[in-house]
Protein backbone atom coordinates (compact mmCIF):
# COMPACT_ATOMS: atom_id res chain seq x y z
CA UNK A 1 0.00 0.00 0.00
CA UNK A 2 1.18 3.35 -1.08
CA UNK A 3 1.74 6.14 2.04
CA UNK A 4 1.06 9.21 0.52
CA UNK A 5 2.34 11.30 3.23
CA UNK A 6 6.26 9.79 2.25
CA UNK A 7 5.18 11.43 -1.33
CA UNK A 8 7.14 14.68 -1.36
CA UNK A 9 5.31 17.57 -3.92
CA UNK A 10 6.97 20.33 -5.02
CA UNK A 11 5.15 23.14 -6.65
CA UNK A 12 7.81 25.06 -9.16
CA UNK A 13 7.35 28.09 -10.94
CA UNK A 14 9.09 28.81 -14.31
CA UNK A 15 10.47 31.86 -15.34
CA UNK A 16 7.68 32.23 -18.17
CA UNK A 17 5.18 32.28 -15.36
CA UNK A 18 4.00 28.54 -16.06
CA UNK A 19 4.06 25.81 -12.91
CA UNK A 20 5.05 22.60 -12.44
CA UNK A 21 3.85 20.27 -9.63
CA UNK A 22 6.80 17.34 -9.42
CA UNK A 23 5.64 13.92 -7.35
CA UNK A 24 9.17 12.16 -5.73
CA UNK A 25 8.95 9.14 -4.05
CA UNK A 26 12.75 8.84 -2.47
CA UNK A 27 12.55 5.58 -0.98
CA UNK A 28 11.95 4.33 -5.24
CA UNK A 29 13.49 7.04 -6.52
CA UNK A 30 10.48 7.26 -8.58
CA UNK A 31 9.70 11.09 -9.88
CA UNK A 32 6.70 12.44 -12.22
CA UNK A 33 6.18 16.09 -12.90
CA UNK A 34 3.46 17.80 -15.19
CA UNK A 35 3.03 21.54 -16.11
CA UNK A 36 -0.32 22.97 -14.79
CA UNK A 37 -3.32 24.03 -16.75
CA UNK A 38 -3.78 27.82 -15.72
CA UNK A 39 -7.52 27.53 -15.96
CA UNK A 40 -8.25 24.25 -13.70
CA UNK A 41 -8.32 24.08 -10.17
CA UNK A 42 -4.46 23.32 -8.82
CA UNK A 43 -6.58 20.79 -6.30
CA UNK A 44 -7.69 18.83 -8.95
CA UNK A 45 -4.78 18.61 -11.22
CA UNK A 46 -3.09 17.95 -8.10
CA UNK A 47 -5.39 14.86 -7.51
CA UNK A 48 -5.18 13.14 -11.00
CA UNK A 49 -1.45 13.63 -10.76
CA UNK A 50 -1.16 11.34 -7.79
CA UNK A 51 -3.87 9.11 -9.27
CA UNK A 52 -1.13 8.12 -11.77
CA UNK A 53 1.83 8.36 -9.47
CA UNK A 54 0.60 6.07 -6.74
CA UNK A 55 -0.34 3.59 -10.03
CA UNK A 56 3.38 4.34 -11.22
CA UNK A 57 4.70 3.48 -7.79
CA UNK A 58 2.44 0.28 -7.15
CA UNK A 59 3.61 -0.72 -10.71
CA UNK A 60 7.55 -0.56 -9.99
CA UNK A 61 7.08 -2.47 -6.38
CA UNK A 62 5.79 -5.24 -8.70
CA UNK A 63 8.33 -5.31 -11.40
CA UNK A 64 11.26 -7.23 -10.82
CA UNK A 65 14.51 -5.09 -9.58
Amino acid sequence: MIDRGKIQMELIKLKTGERLLRLTDSQSGLSLERKLDEVKPVAEQKENLLSIFEAALSRAELSPA
